[in-house]
C-alpha cells in the first residue's frame, strides 16, 4: 500500500481499512487513531500549500474537507502536485443541485425550487455563518480539474437507498 493524503474529517471507515493495510494518512483526526488503534503521522496544514514534496502520495481523498471549504482553484493544483504519476484524487462534497435549492435560513430543508442562479455560482457565504463554501456546477468542476492536470474518470451522483433517512435538517431523501 502506498502513501495517502487526505483533507477534512470524513472517510472514517475508508481510512480505517487503509490504515489496517499499512497505508498512512496525513491530516486525519487524532481521536481516530485511538479509536481504531492506528499509528500514522498527522500533519495540520493548509490544503493550498501542503508541506510535502512533489509526487509524495499515491492517493488523495477529501470528503467534505478541502473540496467544500477551500477554493478549488487553489487546492486542486496542490493536490495534483502532491500526487505521483498515475495517482488518484477522490472527493465527495455537497450536490450542486441541493445548493441551488437551499434556503438561506438555518435548519431549513432544501426546496423543490431553484433559489439561486445555476450559472456563475462558485463561492457561497451563508448568513450568520463565518465560513465560506465552494459549490461548482459539474461542468465547472470538470474544467478546474482538467486545468489542474487531472483526468476525470467518473462523476457519480450518489442516490439514497430505498428506505433511507436523513439525519440532516437541510435535506430530505425525497
Amino acid at each position: 500500500m502506498g502513501h495517502l493524503a487526505g483533507s477534512g474529517g470524513g472517510g472514517r471507515s475508508f481510512f480505517r481499512e487503509l490504515g489496517r493495510q499499512g497505508c498512512y494518512r496525513a491530516g486525519m483526526w487524532r481521536r481516530l487513531q485511538g479509536q481504531y488503534g492506528l499509528d500514522f503521522p498527522l500533519i495540520h496544514g493548509d490544503a493550498e500549500a501542503i508541506g510535502y514534496p512533489e509526487a509524495s502520495f499515491d492517493f488523495a481523498i477529501s470528503e467534505y474537507g478541502a473540496c467544500l471549504w477551500v477554493d478549488p482553484e487553489r487546492w486542486l493544483p496542490e493536490s495534483a502536485r502532491l500526487l505521483c504519476p498515475g495517482g488518484q484524487l477522490v472527493f465527495l462534497t455537497n450536490s450542486f443541485l441541493i445548493t441551488l435549492c437551499m434556503p438561506t435560513e438555518d435548519e431549513m430543508a432544501a426546496t423543490e425550487r431553484l433559489l439561486r442562479p445555476a450559472f456563475g455560482m462558485y463561492r457561497v457565504e451563508w448568513p450568520g455563518s463565518p465560513g465560506v463554501e465552494f459549490h461548482l456546477s459539474h461542468g465547472d468542476w470538470i474544467r478546474v480539474l482538467r486545468r489542474s492536470g487531472f483526468e476525470v474518470e467518473d462523476l457519480i451522483e450518489v442516490r439514497p437507498a430505498v428506505g433511507a433517512t436523513s439525519s440532516y435538517p437541510f435535506v430530505s431523501v425525497e
